[in-house]
């Protein structure tokens, strides 16, 4: 068993004293804030009490007073409004976003989402279903800015498009929508560009109010509360892997409170499935691994609607809804759980190379995203999966990767491979021919290059999985204490650049373990031989976790701790990223006490280092 390899990241320490003074908080919570860049008093209060008074309006952000005007006009002349998102987490609740307020400020709106078997986005079919059906004006949400033939079919009908999406935009001189209300158009300027679709819908409404109510719209019915539609903004911006700062953090920590509240029918029915406490609260772990793949689900296997349906449901038809995403999950669990066993005998038990790139004949295009997600946890690099139907000529594939390396970026440089791509940094969905020989190596290895050339001057892409892991901190095993936790806990909600916090404890005694769970988790007590003892828990520890190590022997770990509370009582657990045995801590000049071999130490008896 390897030697847990991680530095700690740099930190001046008058920043640290100074934060730590202002913000009465200890020193791990205060080197955290600094590894996220928040070095200064002030910012560093406003990351830690995130407001709705503190998002930047919508400023130079391409597109949008363009469209709010267009969608309060068609309020107020009553217009029917056709609403579209894409069948992922992010478009149904951008669909279930616009429809809740929209319906609520008094206009009559049809709404669809996407069929994953009947294609990617918004298609010309699917225009021609929400016109068919009397739709006046098209929102179209987490899709759209590429789909160039259905805004030129919706225009030919004298219907207006509107666009609010943060996928990359194409190259082209004008864009045919008549608004396209998205961060990364040309000559916007709104300075935050990671934003999902859901909380550009959220801005959205919230101008469309203000549009309203400054034309006395308001005067003769209730005006909606745009806070009530944050528990959908924070579904689907943690969903969409898209960055947990500024807008997002703020957005997301409001939008969890709304969560915990459950005050929307089809997220309480889907709480109470999990057999959760009804005081819980919903963190953005539970939504990550607990709410989003059953929401997921449906438009993974086929039509996103079931997912819609739960999110506007009422109290009566809730729990049918919430029964019908659960029996969706199950069923993709099942399907996600035999292709990932076929991936791993294709791939084999030799180093995949700096990208992991697999594909099958028959595997549904729905699920290869967790399955890439899947294959980056275990070879800790970029992975890009290929499903296709049996007999197809196009195969779909989905891309995960690691930090620091941009899967848009990577799919750019391999486009000639390529019949289509698009998405972000950390997601992302391509299509590729399937129908000629050799298409996977040529894959493979246009893939590898792209992503080599982009990591030159930033460190290379890891082939071998051991570069050392970046902590904030290095703490005694004793000083892990609620309070700690606690401070620690004051920086989620954690996600895309806002890691949830590492620290390591060096030379712990391994106390005891056991495997627990399906077998695969292992659960280790750790103390310091002084009587402070922590639980730890290294999920998916594989067959060779600690292999070697002996209950007494020391060892090193790497870790995020958390608080739990059992009847009433708090206690720090840990959750182990990496667990080895202990490293010889360095020797300090004139102190005994930091040697970490105790033979040594027994053999100096007590003598300063300087005595020989």
């Amino acid at each position: 068993m390897a030697r847990v390899d991680y530095r700690v990241r740099r930190a001046d320490e008058r920043t640290i004293a100074q934060l730590a003074r202002g913000l009465g908080l200890r020193e791990p919570a205060v080197r955290a804030l600094i590894g996220r860049g928040v070095a200064d008093l002030e910012a560093a209060r406003r990351f830690l009490t995130p407001r709705l008074g503190a998002l930047r309006p919508p400023v130079g952000l391409a597109g949008f007073e363009r469209g709010v005007t267009r969608v309060a006009q068609a309020v107020q002349r009553g217009e029917r409004i056709g609403v579209f998102g894409d069948y992922d987490v992010d478009g149904v609740t951008t669909a279930a976003l616009l429809t809740s307020f929209l319906r609520a400020a008094g206009a009559e709106v049809e709404v669809a989402v996407a069929h994953r078997d009947e294609g990617y986005g918004f298609t010309p079919a699917v225009a021609t279903a929400l016109l068919d059906r009397g739709a006046q004006l098209l929102l179209v949400g987490d899709c759209g800015t590429s789909d160039l033939d259905a805004i030129d079919l919706a225009r030919s009908r004298a219907v207006d498009v509107v666009i609010i999406d943060h996928h990359t935009v194409p190259e082209a001189a004008e864009h045919p929508a008549h608004a396209l209300i998205n961060p990364y158009a040309p000559r916007s300027a709104f300075p935050f560009r990671g934003m999902a679709s859901v909380g550009l819908a959220f801005y959205v409404a919230s101008a469309v109010r203000t549009a309203l109510r400054g034309a006395g719209y308001f005067a003769t019915r209730a005006e909606p509360d745009v806070r009530e539609l944050l528990d959908l903004v924070a579904l689907g911006t943690i969903a969409d892997l898209v960055p947990l700062v500024e807008e997002n953090r703020i957005l997301v920590a409001h939008g969890l409170r709304r969560l915990s509240a459950r005050a929307r029918p089809g997220v309480s029915a889907l709480l109470a499935q999990l057999k959760l406490a009804a005081d819980e609260p919903v963190t953005e772990k539970l939504v990550s691994w607990r709410l989003a793949p059953r929401l997921n689900a449906p438009g993974r296997l086929g039509p996103a609607e079931p997912a819609l349906a739960a999110l506007l449901a009422d109290a009566t038809s809730a729990p049918e809804r919430a029964a019908a995403l659960e029996a969706a999950n199950e069923q993709r669990r099942a399907i996600q759980d035999r292709i990932y066993e076929e991936a791993l005998e294709l791939l084999g038990a030799e180093d995949p190379g700096p990208v992991v790139v697999v594909g099958k004949e028959g595997w549904p295009a729905g699920v290869v995203g967790i399955l890439a997600a899947k294959l980056v946890d275990r070879w800790q690099r970029p992975a890009f999966v290929v499903g296709a139907s049996p007999g197809a000529a196009i195969g779909r594939g989905s891309a995960r990767t690691v930090e620091g390396i941009d899967l848009y970026q990577v799919l750019r440089g391999a486009a000639d491979k390529l019949e289509r791509f698009g998405g972000h940094a950390a997601a992302a969905g391509f299509s590729v021919r399937v129908d000629r020989p050799g298409w996977l190596e040529e894959l493979r290895g246009a893939l590898g290059h792209a992503a080599a050339e982009l990591a030159k001057g930033s460190g290379p892409v890891s082939t071998t999985g051991v570069d050392p892991l970046e902590i904030d901190a290095e703490v005694p095993l004793a000083q892990l204490t609620p309070r700690v936790a606690r401070e620690l806990d004051q920086l989620a909600p954690f996600g895309q650049a806002n890691p949830a916090p590492r620290l390591a404890v060096r030379g712990a005694i391994v106390v005891s373990r056991r495997w627990v769970g399906d077998g695969s988790h292992l659960q280790v007590t750790l103390g310091d031989g002084k009587g402070a003892e922590r639980r730890a828990i290294w999920f998916r520890a594989g067959e060779g976790a600690l292999a070697g190590v002996e209950d007494g022997d020391r060892v090193d770990a790497v870790f995020t701790p958390s608080l739990s509370v059992w009847n009433g009582r708090e206690r720090v657990e840990l959750e182990i990223v990496e667990l080895g045995p202990a490293r010889p801590a360095p020797l300090v000049v004139g102190s005994v006490a930091a040697v970490a071999d105790p033979a040594l130490a027994a053999a100096l008896d007590g003598r300063s280092a300087l005595d020989g």
